[in-house]
């Protein structure tokens, strides 16, 4: 039985979020202390949120980092806030996805289950695999780090997802859409300038580990992991 954390102040959608995940068979608990919100996550341990933007003392985006530190459970965003800056906001503080407010519960319904399946069912990578490693780089998702020998850095969820996609395929051309895919289940608010700024950002840890020239863009393709570190050893 899957069970779903709601972060959000307002009683009314709680309740009405409470109703309709209850007629599907999902154990709910909302916050009802926003003093202690990761306490109550920590005692909880969900296996999906819900989490607003505008909540009392912190704000989600901080929310959903303090949940990143202590899980890699699906996080999906439900928010009035529609524009493009807070969503892309949200995807990289570590969310999932993103619905703005006001919503249908159908569709709402059908992200949470999308997010579970893709956690847990028949889509969930098996925990074996969670660690890659490519010519001594290994990328552990479940604890956003990237280590290179006896250097390691951290990474954000977003990065993850990416080194990810690039990792399970080196030297193979990783084309642009794949990546937006791979990251974003909407990509409608997402500009090519947007998934610019992750890879600069991914070049920047890989070159923390000394690896400079790893990350090869692909004129009109994509973008490739090249191991050529491994050459220089």
């Amino acid at each position: 039985m899957f069970k779903i954390f709601i972060v959000e102040d307002d009683t009314g959608l709680v309740n009405l979020l409470k109703e309709y995940l209850h007629k599907f068979g999902y154990i709910t608990q909302s916050v009802h202390d926003f003093e202690t919100v990761r306490d109550q996550f920590e005692s909880y341990d969900p296996h999906l949120v819900l989490l607003d933007i505008n909540l009392p003392k912190y704000d989600g985006y901080y929310w959903c980092r303090q949940f990143r530190s202590l899980s890699t459970c699906p996080i999906i965003f439900i928010s009035a806030r529609d524009g493009k800056m807070d969503q892309v906001m949200a995807l990289e503080n570590g969310a999932d996805d993103y619905i703005t407010k006001p919503f249908d519960y159908e569709i709402a319904m059908a992200k949470i289950k999308s997010q579970l399946r893709r956690a847990y069912g028949s889509y969930a990578v098996a925990q074996n695999e969670r660690v890659l490693s490519v010519a001594g780089l290994t990328l552990d998702v479940e604890r956003l780090s990237l280590s290179l020998e006896h250097t390691q850095t951290e990474i954000s969820h977003t990065e993850a997802k990416i080194l990810d996609e690039l990792m399970k395929k080196p030297e193979q051309i990783v084309s642009r859409d794949r990546l937006l895919e791979k990251i974003w289940d909407d990509q409608a608010f997402v500009d090519d300038n947007t998934l610019n700024v992750y890879i600069t950002r991914v070049r920047k840890k890989l070159a923390a580990l000394g690896i400079e020239d790893g990350l090869q863009t692909v004129r009109g393709r994509g973008y490739r992991l090249v191991p050529n570190w491994r050459d220089e050893a």
